[in-house]
């Protein structure tokens, strides 16, 4: 579909502990299943995977490198450039300055816009964030107004664009309402809590903002990949400086351990 990225068969499914075509997972141990994380099983030497999981890159591409794509990366970089598309000289607000975030300033500071605000709670951020774009910062603890009033004072109005990288709904909403009237576009990239309820009032619809939502910034994995992995090759997008550690295998548990500290 020119549509959607949305595959009815292969939408990422975190239960997905098997195979599609038989219902079965691919390795034992001990005559024991080992079941397929999100149908892939990317922590293997080799894995068994579906075709439409496949993705088929340059072969110069180093896959130390560009492994970082297939998730956080693109779909930061695809909220912006795919789905908000700041015009060039325009305003964007990144909420929440992780890898999807950066990303996301990564995408809006590629399209052209003039001036990226980078709204967490976490100021430590901040400094890193200045090389994926980010121009000016909100801290929301700094400030006794709503974060959608502060930014909406900054910019006369509103931002062109936010997109909001949290999963926090208290985050969507802001980043929603502070986007100006008229034109606004806001794009919610984070995942909410399964029992999180998203309230607006219906001005702000009346008023002309759009609210949109992305799935993998848009991209279609096997199609739209490897032009992701060709922009890394032209040096039109910088991957190293989105990777802190580089740790072996053998090591994985410290992995997990750097990514819960943020």
């Amino acid at each position: 579909s020119a549509e959607s990225n949305m595959c009815d068969l292969l939408r990422i499914n975190t239960d997905r502990g098997v195979m599609i075509g038989d219902g079965k997972s691919r390795f034992s141990i001990g005559g024991k299943p080992i079941y397929h994380f999100v149908g892939t099983s990317t922590f293997s030497e080799y894995t068994v995977m579906h075709v439409g999981c496949v993705a088929k890159i340059n072969p110069e591409a180093p896959l130390d490198k560009v492994c970082v794509l297939s998730c956080g990366i693109s779909t930061g970089l695809g909220a912006s450039i795919n789905v908000a598309k700041p015009p060039k000289g325009s305003t964007v607000a990144i909420f929440g300055l992780g890898a999807v975030g950066l990303a996301a300033a990564e995408g809006a500071r590629i399209a052209g816009a003039s001036r990226i605000i980078g709204v967490d709670l976490n100021a430590s951020r901040f400094e890193e964030a200045r090389k994926f774009g980010c121009t000016e910062f909100v801290n929301p603890k700094d400030h006794t107004k709503p974060v959608q009033q502060v930014l909406a004072d900054m910019t006369n109005g509103g931002v062109d664009r936010s997109v909001e990288c949290t999963g926090n709904v208290n985050a969507m909403i802001q980043a929603f309402e502070c986007v100006h009237d008229g034109w606004g576009v806001a794009v919610l990239v984070g995942v909410p809590h399964k029992d999180a309820e998203f309230k607006t009032h219906p001005m702000n619809f009346l008023n002309e903002r759009t609210l949109k939502r992305t799935f993998f910034g848009n991209f279609k994995p096997r199609t739209d990949l490897p032009n992701v992995v060709e922009m890394y090759m032209k040096k039109e997008l910088e991957v190293e400086k989105f990777i802190t550690h580089s740790v072996p295998f053998s090591e994985i548990n410290k992995a997990f351990d750097l990514m819960a500290k943020g």
